[in-house]
């Protein structure tokens, strides 16, 4: 029985027209250009329009990336959205309004919430879903819509994070060498609190006093999230070359997840990676969350930077806690 392999089709993004610079957040919250770009390396970030939700801005994406992957719609066998600003808290999933949107009816839709690593997450799933041959080709998005849920009264989170969505097709192969290699997932719980929106949770509904000391809004411990970011990033690296006998110098690019340049850095400085192989789009959009990693390989694509054959090292720290990392061959045209 000849065996079947699951390969990185495709990639599509859509990046939202509305620039916020960090001479705009200064005019809302105690901050400056200055400020920002010393703790961040962030310049600019997009804010999507009122009218766009964060199911548009995964749709826009995930028609692009299935145009690239030369499909129709209806070839696409399961639709997975990774975010923590879905159109809908509990439900319905914004993969099911995705999925509507794209004409795509009677498939599997649904969303998962790994926060910055969901992506990671996704490819993980696509990749045991194809292998296992019960779908062929799967389209995984990250989307967010966080300008929704920032307090742009609090400087230490509002000056963090933009709007926009990646997305990937993930279809069946045999050729061994076009396959996504690995997928590492994990999770800490115990540092739960380091990253949050305490708001949403059903064991204490909202009310006048929750509101008011606006709970419904992103929460960070940043120091704490930056040390144990930068250490956990490293290892998993370490760990996943090793796991895979594989040596940094047989990688193309390294996409870490974009969240702050000193954290980025750090880990390639650590891991030895030269800046010309790390993707960085966190000056122009600051963190997507679940966003990032596919609107980065996008960047490369449009930059064409990405060939088939690539070999991408991706990377990514997030809410939960979660982190990840996978190593796999873009077989995209």
């Amino acid at each position: 029985m000849e065996k079947v392999y699951a390969s990185f089709r495709s990639i599509g993004a859509y990046i939202p027209q509305n620039i916020i610079t960090n001479d705009d957040l200064s005019k809302i919250v105690d901050t400056s250009d200055e400020w920002i770009t010393k703790r961040t390396g962030i310049k600019e970030r997009r804010f999507a329009r009122e009218n766009e939700t964060t199911s548009t801005l995964a749709t826009k994406a995930a028609e692009v990336a299935i145009q690239r992957a030369n499909l129709k719609a209806d070839a696409i066998d399961a639709v997975i959205v990774a975010t923590i600003s879905p159109d809908f808290f509990c439900m319905p999933s914004t993969a099911c309004i995705v999925a509507h949107n794209l004409g795509i009816v009677g498939k599997p839709a649904f969303d998962i919430a790994a926060a910055c690593s969901g992506f990671i997450y996704l490819l993980s799933l696509a990749k045991s879903l194809i292998e296992s041959k019960a779908h062929k080709n799967i389209l995984i998005i990250g989307a967010e819509k966080l300008s929704n849920i920032l307090d742009m009264q609090d400087r230490s989170t509002c000056i963090l994070f933009g709007d926009g969505a990646g997305a990937a097709v993930i279809s069946a192969t045999s050729d061994e060498s076009h396959r996504i290699l690995d997928v590492h997932c994990a999770s800490n719980g115990q540092y739960q609190d380091f990253l949050m929106t305490p708001l949403c949770k059903n064991h204490k509904p909202a009310n006048a006093e929750s509101l008011k000391q606006e709970s419904q809004y992103i929460k960070m411990k940043g120091n704490e999230v930056f040390k144990l970011a930068i250490k956990t990033l490293t290892q998993d690296v370490i760990e996943i070359l090793k796991n895979n006998h594989l040596s940094k110098d047989t990688i193309d690019f390294f996409i870490p997840h974009q969240a702050n340049l000193r954290i980025i850095s750090a880990v390639g400085d650590a891991l030895g990676f030269p800046k010309e192989k790390i993707a960085l789009t966190l000056p122009h959009y600051g963190n997507t969350s679940a966003a990032s990693i596919p609107m980065a390989i996008n960047h490369l694509y449009e930059n064409k930077q990405l060939k088939k054959g690539s070999k991408l090292l991706l990377d990514a720290f997030g809410g939960g806690l979660t982190w990840g990392s996978a190593i796999l061959t873009f077989n995209g045209d």
